[in-house]
């Protein structure tokens, strides 16, 4: 299915199913509980554009766009991201040791102290189960 040939409604609708997929029920309805009239377009934009073109399109699996999405949240210091995406790349079949290697390469790429933070993340994930 390619993306320009889908309504904003199929686009919306297909985003949630893989949104749903890779960051569970729960996460998605505490978000849509959470909408208010300042985040709804943006929560509409990210469901339709992130989840419902870029996370649909099959040039990658989700392990793979998982890594992909790992290593920019360490690069970037997005760290609250980073806990939730952890959680997500466990969903989508990544191992902790896959993980673990995932951070070990971004320190020489994103730096020793962005790595080292997202080993204290990944730890706090992986403890609380």
């Amino acid at each position: 299915m390619t993306t320009e040939r889908l309504t904003d409604q199929e686009r919306f609708d297909q985003g949630m199913t893989v949104r749903r997929a890779v960051l569970s029920d729960e996460h998605v309805d505490r978000a849509n509980a959470n909408l208010t009239e300042l985040t709804a377009d943006f929560q509409d934009f990210i469901t339709r554009v992130a989840w419902g073109d870029v996370w649909s399109r099959p040039g990658l699996d989700r392990r793979s766009r998982s890594v992909a999405v790992i290593t920019s949240l360490i690069a970037h210091g997005h760290h609250e991201e980073l806990a939730m995406h952890l959680r997500a790349g466990l969903r989508n079949g990544l191992t902790v040791d896959e993980i673990k290697e995932v951070i070990l390469q971004s320190a020489i790429y994103s730096g020793v102290p962005a790595a080292n933070t997202a080993f204290r993340i990944a730890q706090q994930v992986f403890t609380e189960g």
